[in-house]
């Protein structure tokens, strides 16, 4: 799609593993996710967007072209995990035909891989109120109130 040159795209899938290492090396938690949606989901979703009027914004001219590359675009993808889905930093994929699926399971995931200390705070327990001492509180209709409109 000419975002770079093809000496800078071999440049970066070399350079990304040996980044990303310094990274976890360095105490960052790295975690990549690849959301895959099947040709079929793809099509449906594409014609979905066509048809709805509040759909439409989500098509842009890069989505009609990455259309016409499909295949470019899924051998790129699979050159891209060949050089840096790695040991320390793999990639994990996601079905991601289902929307709402795949957000709980991804989520699901991510909170699985961080550790974490369970900070759930103690119960509360309300005190009970103080005696009114003899206060009497004004009467309401000498409060001026905002009026209820909803």
């Amino acid at each position: 799609m000419g975002f770079c040159t093809d000496d800078e795209y071999w440049d970066f899938l070399r350079a990304c593993p040996r980044f990303e290492r310094m990274l976890m090396y360095s105490g960052t938690i790295l975690i990549k996710y690849w959301f895959s949606v099947s040709e079929k989901e793809q099509e449906k979703r594409f014609r979905s967007r066509i048809k709805h009027p509040t759909k439409r914004w989500k098509l842009s001219p890069m989505d009609m072209e990455s259309r016409k590359l499909y295949v470019d675009f899924s051998m790129a993808k699979d050159e891209m995990f060949a050089y840096t889905d790695t040991k320390i930093c793999p990639w994990y994929t996601v079905d991601a035909d289902n929307k709402k699926l795949s957000r709980l399971n991804c989520i699901h995931h991510l909170l699985s891989m961080i550790p974490y200390q369970d900070l759930t705070p103690a119960p509360i327990e309300l005190p009970p109120r103080s005696d009114s001492k003899g206060y009497v509180r004004p009467p309401i209709d000498e409060i001026t109130y905002v009026p209820n409109v909803y």
